[in-house]
């Protein structure tokens, strides 16, 4: 099966620039319309938080009037940026507690592979850290079914990408995660958001990447004492092509039209 992510979509009011410069309407409706061009080889779409900029109604509507045109199925990851009750407004579904204050935790079943939506955010706060309840949760969730590989769709990654002033605002005691995880041992990759830029590494065996933005990057820079800053670089989803028996690739898809595809061979097949 295949599955795309979106992340970081940012979605400000009608006509609002998000820091009075980029249109993320306008890159996330090419992003929905890419979608739809791969509609047949996919089978869902995940958008790992910071949904919208500022957690308001109107926003949340806007991304709704956008998200409405995709003719993948999509689900929905809670970012520090978010709102849940604002979540749970626009987008409402059976799979979410009736707490509008809950985290947003909820599980996609498939024949072959599971999705698991995790809520990393604080509210009120930009970095990421799970709860006990919502580790006890996650504990229990892998537990129920250990026959099935899982793939985990949450915001904030636990690892360090060597960009600082995001880096202070990532996951928070990832050990306690990866207790959870290790000892369930049937996580085959875990996707992430909040840094705006395609990253990967590998910790306790366990793939994890982070998916870039398909509106503004967060500008590459090591300097710890750096300026914190976007670019606007040629804006890309992940697509992750999944074996039936769980081993996950990811590939980078970039949006836009662009000259091809050509072939490499003549009818005859020899090379051009």
């Amino acid at each position: 099966m295949r599955i795309a992510q979106l992340t970081d979509t940012h979605i400000k009011a009608p006509a609002t620039l998000a820091y009075g410069r980029v249109d993320t309407a306008r890159y996330l409706e090419a992003a929905v319309a890419h979608i739809n061009s791969m509609a047949s080889d996919l089978d869902a779409v995940f958008i790992t938080g910071d949904l919208v900029d500022g957690g308001k109604a109107i926003e949340y509507a806007v991304l709704y009037s956008i998200l409405s045109g995709l003719t993948v199925p999509f689900y929905l990851a809670c970012g520090n940026h978010d709102d849940r009750a604002g979540i749970r407004q626009a987008f409402p579904d059976p799979r979410y507690d009736d707490d509008p204050k809950a985290p947003l935790q909820y599980v996609i079943e498939w024949k072959n592979l599971r999705g698991i939506v995790l809520d990393s955010s604080v509210p009120g706060e930009s970095h990421g850290q799970f709860c006990e309840s919502r580790l006890a949760w996650l504990a229990d969730t892998l537990k129920a079914r250990p026959d099935i590989p899982a793939m985990i769709f949450m915001h904030h990654p636990p690892f360090v990408t060597g960009i600082h002033h995001m880096d202070v605002q990532n996951l928070r005691q990832p050990e306690r995660f990866f207790e959870v995880l290790t000892k369930a041992g049937t996580v085959r990759h875990i996707a992430c958001g909040h840094v705006h830029r395609a990253c990967e590494t590998v910790l306790n065996g366990i793939g994890v990447s982070i998916a870039p933005s398909p509106a503004h990057a967060v500008s590459l820079d090591f300097d710890p004492t750096g300026q914190p800053g976007y670019t606007l670089e040629p804006p890309l989803l992940r697509v992750f092509n999944v074996s039936d028996k769980g081993q996950v690739v990811s590939h980078l898809s970039p949006i836009g039209q662009f000259d091809g595809p050509h072939p490499f061979f003549n009818s005859d097949g020899s090379f051009l």
